[in-house]
């Protein structure tokens, strides 16, 4: 087989949690260029139609559907959509993200706990398990989670998101385990600083100089530079690569 066609996603559909924005939209448009069709799941209706409009200029098949992933009423019904639509899921990319600085956990409320929790990982669970039960039967498919640099390290000013974040990684390779009879690949995709909305106020913080000392690379990411290793993970080339997480971060965590 040709190496390029190991990277072919055409014929295969991917939803994208969070995919209207930041990295989930870089991701969605990096597997659009490589052939998938996409459906993205957002809450923000407008960023929804502003990307779908990109994916359809691309000229692959795509929809967006206005979802909230902490409501769980709102998951199955979103699903049957896009494979309705779209056809069956061949990859689910768990994207979607809020962040807490609280300042530790002296500072953070359980109501902000609880809603991260229900956004970072709660929702990655009962979606792939969805998502799961039709690429079982198909015996074939692809679950990419985002993790981050905090699934690592401890965070102070962030404990909500490393602890989610950190359960991320463990749950990845649990599904991987468990999914691999059924040529299902479970990997993740741990980001460093990434230039997206959601990093923007850390640019006024002092937090920023030191961030930009312990990169190697010198500078914050861009979104486009995670597509790579999203497609990658989505396509045959990863057939034999489960389990993995897979750092993103211009040297971040080497340091």
């Amino acid at each position: 087989m040709q190496t390029t066609k190991l990277f072919d996603l055409s014929g295969h559909v991917a939803v994208i949690t969070g995919g209207n924005g930041g990295i989930g939209r870089g991701i969605a448009i990096g597997m659009a260029e490589a052939g998938a069709s996409i459906a993205i799941l957002g809450r923000n209706e407008e960023k929804n139609k502003n990307t779908l409009a990109e994916l359809k200029k691309i000229g692959v098949p795509a929809m967006a559907i206005q979802i909230d992933i902490t409501n769980r009423s709102e998951l199955e019904p979103a699903i049957k959509k896009v494979e309705h639509e779209l056809g069956d899921i061949g990859v689910l990319v768990n994207n979607a993200g809020i962040a807490v600085l609280s300042g530790g956990i002296l500072n953070e409320t359980e109501e902000e706990w609880d809603n991260l929790m229900e956004t970072q990982l709660n929702a990655v669970f009962l979606l792939s398990k969805l998502v799961a039960k039709s690429m079982v039967e198909k015996k074939r498919g692809k679950i990419i989670n985002i993790g981050s640099m905090y699934s690592f390290f401890g965070s102070n000013f962030a404990p909500s998101y490393s602890a989610a974040k950190g359960a991320v990684i463990q749950l990845t390779k649990s599904m991987a385990i468990e999914l691999a009879p059924y040529n299902i690949q479970v990997n993740a995709i741990a980001p460093g600083w990434i230039e997206t909305d959601m990093t923007a106020p850390v640019k006024t913080m002092p937090l920023y100089d030191e961030i930009i000392l312990r990169t190697p690379a010198g500078r914050f990411g861009y979104t486009e530079e995670l597509a790579g290793t999203a497609v990658f993970l989505a396509a045959k080339a990863s057939d034999f690569v489960t389990g993995e997480t897979i750092r993103v971060d211009g040297g971040y965590a080497i340091r």
